[in-house]
């Protein structure tokens, strides 16, 4: 079945760009104008990923990643004008994928969506097996529901958070740069920014662990990366 991505942008001029290029690409679309719009349409047509831009009349895109953000964990990639680094903080930090500056090239676009889809799909086409927890004394992991524990309390993590927490727990204590990490959970080697993988950290370990400052799952190795404490 064809994907769908919901495209949420006032100005038409983008909004034909995005939808012509998409479904050449073989997606279905669907389009919305404004916030309230937006948080309406992905609750009844239910889209595979949304292009959300973040100056939207009615209510703002940060608004509305956050309304979406509580009953679903649908990829969201944040589309902004503005090179405002806090712009970009903020929208990772209400639980966005990912986010492209304008002016944007459509290839950019194309490929961003393709590798958010990507990890989605993988995750829709997991197949259960006997052994898919993962245990590490009160974290546990299980890769067939992607969900996360700690001390049996089920913890709400968002499809990346669960993709990058499961990668470095599965290859504990082995330390992977921010380059590194951003080909290998989102898929993609030039178009990242460090930052993404950095507030995706934060947000997991914000989740995860008793003194987020001091993690004891989630280790930092200045001036590398990060890595899964093996001694846990």
């Amino acid at each position: 079945m064809d994907k769908k991505i919901l495209i949420v942008d006032d100005e038409k001029a983008i909004v034909d760009i995005l939808n012509y290029n998409l479904t050449k690409e073989g997606y279905k679309t669907v389009e919305a104008h404004d916030g309230e719009q937006a948080v309406s349409m992905a609750e009844s047509e239910k889209p595979d990923l949304i292009l959300l831009d973040v100056m939207l009349p009615k209510k703002d895109g940060f608004s509305v990643c956050r309304e979406i953000r509580q009953n679903s964990n649908v990829p969201i990639i944040m589309v902004t004008a503005k090179e405002d680094v806090v712009d970009k903080i903020i929208g990772l930090e209400l639980g966005a994928d990912d986010y492209i500056t304008k002016p944007f090239s459509v290839r950019e676009v194309v490929a961003r969506v393709k590798a958010n889809l990507r990890k989605t799909m993988a995750f829709e086409m997991t197949k259960p097996s006997n052994e898919t927890a993962l245990n590490f004394g009160p974290l546990t992991l299980d890769t067939d529901r992607y969900e996360a524990k700690i001390n049996g309390k089920s913890v709400e993590l968002t499809l990346r958070e669960f993709e990058l927490l499961k990668f470095l727990a599965v290859q504990k204590g082995q330390i992977f740069s921010r380059e590194e990490l951003l080909e290998k959970v989102w898929g993609y080697e030039y178009f990242g920014d460090v930052r993404t993988v950095d507030v995706t950290v934060r947000r997991i370990r914000e989740k995860i662990e008793q003194n987020p400052s001091v993690p004891e799952f989630l280790a930092t190795k200045r001036g590398i990366g990060y890595y899964f404490n093996p001694s846990v």
